[in-house]
């Protein structure tokens, strides 16, 4: 049996195509998942434009953000049914006798392969997926929703386990991308006060901001960082990449503050850290997401306190993944959910 599937073939740029790809069989601990909702990250449309910077196993299927049912359990599987409603996380391959993965913090584990980059992802009908990967869908939460639940976990890594963010904290977070959005909410929903900043091209994404209560900057945040007593934000969060982003953000920050950077960006530098000593700043980087992050993650989406239907900006058809991925990345929408059934 056989379904489209999204592939991406090579390192070239625009190497993507709708491809024919034949269901995968379990293993005994995996199950086969039938994807019901997918959604477009950013670094799909990065492996998309070829301006990625990780490892790409070629060819590959796209997708790393999926919910749908299980159709197909592996023989030793235990603890799931066929029809289960269930997301996964993205460390598809990981070695569970690595210091790292003992200690529960395999999204670290320097062996580790995600979908859509490292292994077939889930811009296809079926998609295999380790057992120990899957979260069940809370009833009542949709799985077009559902499948967010990774770049929301992105997100929480980066502002709550990573940051350190204080009811009536100020938090700057610069990019205006999916995932400084909902870092931004993240940190609303912590109780900060919170501006997002982006250019010029970013206001569409930047009013799609105001729905989660942030103030929205075009430009420079100096004075909004300073406003309370002119020292800086408590924190900022790069989720921009860019090294300019990187400078912007030691310019914002307090003395004593922190910066969690989430964003990628593969060029260097060129300027001096400096101002990262003389202020007595943290700088942590963030990575990915584990297990009980997923879990407190889709506990705030099933209650309602967190709401990714404002960044979502449609859903299409899988042969319609083109139009996605241009609405995405011309800026026109935040997220693209893509629906393979």
């Amino acid at each position: 049996m056989k379904s489209p599937a999204v592939v991406n073939f090579s390192s070239a740029p625009h190497s993507v195509e709708l491809r024919e790809f034949a269901r995968p069989v379990p293993g005994a601990e995996d199950v086969i998942l039938a994807v019901e909702a997918v959604g477009v990250c950013g670094s799909d449309l990065h492996q998309w434009t070829g301006q990625h910077s990780w490892p790409v196993n070629y060819p590959v299927v796209l997708g790393h953000e999926f919910g749908g049912r299980i159709a197909e359990l592996g023989a030793a599987v235990r603890g799931w049914s066929e029809g289960d409603r269930v997301v996964s996380e993205t460390a598809a391959v990981i070695d569970p006798a690595s210091p790292l993965s003992r200690a529960g913090r395999y999204n670290l584990d320097p062996r580790r392969k995600g979908f859509g980059y490292g292994v077939d992802g889930a811009m296809t009908r079926f998609v295999r997926v380790p057992a120990r990967c899957l979260h069940r869908v809370p009833d009542g939460l949709p799985l077009e929703q559902a499948a967010l639940t990774e770049p929301c976990c992105v997100a929480y890594n980066a502002v709550i386990e990573n940051g350190r963010v204080q009811p009536g904290d100020r938090i700057v977070v610069l990019g205006p991308g999916p995932i400084g959005i909902l870092c931004a909410a993240m940190a609303r929903l912590a109780g900060a006060e919170v501006a997002l900043v982006g250019l010029e091209r970013d206001r569409v994404r930047l009013e799609v901001a105001r729905a989660y209560g942030c103030d929205v900057i075009i430009g420079d945040a100096t004075e909004w960082a300073r406003r309370r007593d002119g020292l800086g934000a408590d924190g900022v969060v790069d989720a921009a990449g860019v090294s300019a982003a990187l400078r912007t953000a030691l310019d914002l920050v307090r003395p004593a503050g922190w910066i969690s950077k989430v964003g990628w960006g593969p060029q260097p530098l060129n300027f001096s850290l400096d101002p990262l000593v003389q202020k007595n700043v943290t700088l942590q980087g963030s990575f990915s997401h584990t297990w009980p992050m997923w879990e407190r993650v889709l506990a705030l989406l099933a209650s309602g306190r967190l709401d990714v239907r404002p960044i979502t900006g449609g859903v299409w058809p899988l042969e319609e993944w083109h139009t996605a991925f241009e609405r995405m990345h011309g800026g026109e929408i935040v997220k693209a959910v893509l629906r393979p059934a």
